[in-house]
This record gives structure tokens, sequence and C-alpha cells, in this order.
């Protein structure tokens, strides 16, 4: 198991998530528009995965990578949390978040099937902050856990994963 910590207290998750080199666990998420969310082929992907877009942090890893992903090439970025898509829709309707994509994991396994479904803490059965880049092949490029709930991911090296 993965962990991480929300404020001082260690949290720890179902697995660990994909490592480096391995293959990504296909998923079925629900997008904002109730339509389903699989991993793409052909193109890679960055997976923003956080508990909730209702937080400060979370919210902010959402615009982030929204900005980034102008000038990524060849790349989807979709945003995980198991929020609501009623929720995760009216997020990114009032914060003009349009180029990336954001899906649902509230019934769906991909919280274990990625192992940062958190078993433990205030926020047990949300998602652990993690990013995961996978290449075009489906192959893991970059798996980072934060060493706390409160932090933002590397964005720099996520990026620098894509090449």
């Amino acid at each position: 198991m993965a962990t991480t910590a929300l404020g001082d207290t260690p949290v720890h998750t179902v697995g660990e998530p994909p490592t480096v080199g391995s293959q990504a666990p296909t998923f079925e998420l629900t997008g904002n528009d109730f339509e389903s969310v699989t991993l793409p082929t052909g193109t890679r992907v960055v997976l923003n995965i956080f508990p909730s877009v209702a937080t400060g942090v979370c919210s902010a890893s959402v615009r982030r990578f929204n900005e980034l992903a102008a000038s990524l090439d060849d790349t989807t970025v979709i945003n995980v949390s198991k929020d609501l898509p009623f929720a995760l829709a009216s997020f990114c309707g009032a914060e003009g978040i349009d180029k990336v994509t954001t899906a649902s994991a509230f019934a769906s396994t991909f919280g274990s099937d990625y192992g940062v479904e958190m078993t433990d803490g205030k926020w047990r059965g949300l998602l652990a902050r993690t990013v995961v880049v996978v290449d075009r092949d489906g192959s893991v490029l970059h798996s980072q856990v934060t060493p706390t709930i409160g932090e933002e991911p590397d964005y720099d090296a996520a990026v620098a994963a894509l090449g």
C-alpha cells in the first residue's frame, strides 16, 4: 500500500499506483455528461487523481493541468475524483476548464484498480492525490503519490515524463 498524509496523520491506500514501466490498468469512469470515460489508446495520458474538486489544492491542480494541457501535444489530461459528475461539471463551467476531461470514479473500481483509494483517515474511500502519466502504448512513464494530500503534485516531473 502507498502512504500519504492528511495533515500530520498518515493515510494508506488499498495498494500501490501503477509503477513506471508497467501497463496502466484500463478503466471506465463517468464523465460530466454521464457518458463513459475510458483510458484512451494511441495518445499520451496524464491522470490527475485527487480527493475532491471542492478543496483548494484539488481545484488548483485541475486549473494547473488545464493550463498545461494547452501546450501538451498528443496528450489527453483526465482529472479523476469521486466527486459526482454534477459537481465536476459545475466546477469546470464556473472555472472555464475546457482543455481537460474530468471524470468521476464514484461508480467505478478505479480507486482499487489504481491502488489509490484511501483506506483510513477522515477521507477514507476518497482517492489519494496521485499523478500517473501513460504513454501511447499504455505503459506508465511517471507515477507520484504526493507526500501529503495538501500538497500539489510535481507538475514539472509529470510534463518531463512526456519527453
